[in-house]
């Protein structure tokens, strides 16, 4: 489980332990966070690994031999991959290429966590698998989308050239538990300020949409496209479109806060509307979002909330 200390990486390596999976966590800490899965370290089966997956010797420090390989590594949010531009584009190649290694190696299936970004600023709505998307390559923005973009072409010639049992999942806008507060994403952006009584800071004029995915439903899915034999990019994502606006607007109803909601530039290359298909999800998986946003966001303040009660400003 590469990226394993992040986010989304801790929450799929304690449901795996849950499933009594032995679970080896690699993670460099450069965007993920030991806390994150101190609470997994002391049990059996789990074992964590401090390494960077894009060097050289990566496939040495993780010898296996493994039956599934989730390649989660990345830095995901703004705040991360524009601190982080060369090392991201690193490990969406380098790291990639290391972890498909890895899988030919121990004959493994090989899971590929990309996302809504490569889709970029979208021209059409909503976004099904088959859509190219609407990229700037040079943007600000453009060494995640590219990172992304990149590893899921060098998956698909993996997978055309050797015959590789190797997936792509991409991940929509999921959020919940273990977000780091000052991230640059939306949701625990506007909970944190919200909780510290601060204006909350919509970006643009709030109209822009997205699509948010409960941790727990995004979990669930990419655990069942790992489980299948699928080698088609399948997309993972929440069913309601919301407005930026809307969302920062529940949060402040939602925490009780006396916050006011003000408008700042928006960043370049900001995608307008975003939301996925996930018929392919239905059809191939039986999968399907169970999870409201509100109520995901009412679980995601109480965390907030519990953690800043006991001093950690930023959970």
């Amino acid at each position: 489980m590469t990226g394993g200390a992040g986010f989304l990486g801790s929450h799929l390596c304690e449901r795996l332990l849950n499933s009594e999976v032995e679970v080896d966590c690699a993670d460099n800490l450069s965007s993920g966070a030991r806390e994150n899965i101190a609470h997994l370290e002391d049990r059996r089966g789990f074992r964590f690994v401090e390494c960077d997956v894009s060097a050289p010797d990566a496939p040495r420090r993780l010898p296996g031999p493994y039956d599934l390989v989730l390649h989660f590594a990345c830095p995901a949010s703004p705040a991360d991959y524009l601190r982080l531009p060369l090392e991201t584009l690193d490990v969406g190649s380098l790291g990639t290429r290391n972890m498909l290694a890895v899988a030919e190696r121990d004959g493994a299936r090989f899971l590929l966590a990309s996302t809504s970004e490569v889709y970029g600023d979208p021209l059409r709505h909503p976004q099904r698998e088959d859509y190219w998307g609407n990229v700037n390559p040079v943007g600000p923005r453009s060494v995640y989308d590219e990172s992304k973009r990149f590893a899921e072409a060098l998956v698909t010639a993996h997978v055309r050239e050797k015959d590789a049992n190797a997936g792509i999942v991409r991940l929509f806008n999921t959020y919940g538990p273990r977000m780091r507060a000052h991230d640059g994403r939306a949701v625990p952006t506007f909970v944190s300020q919200a909780l510290a009584g601060e204006p909350l800071t919509v970006a643009g004029d709030g109209r822009q949409t997205r699509s948010l995915c409960y941790v727990d439903d995004t979990v669930e899915g990419v655990l069942l496209v790992a489980a299948s034999n699928s080698v088609r990019p399948v997309n993972i994502g929440g069913s309601d479109e919301v407005t930026v606006g809307e969302i920062a607007r529940r949060v402040v109803e939602l925490t009780g806060s006396s916050s006011r909601i003000v408008y700042v530039d928006r960043p370049t290359d900001d995608p307008q509307r975003r939301r996925p298909d996930t018929g392919l999800a239905r059809e191939l998986l039986g999968w399907t979002p169970r999870v409201p946003w509100e109520e995901g966001i009412k679980q995601t303040i109480a965390h907030f909330a519990t953690a800043q009660s006991a001093g950690d400003p930023a959970p």
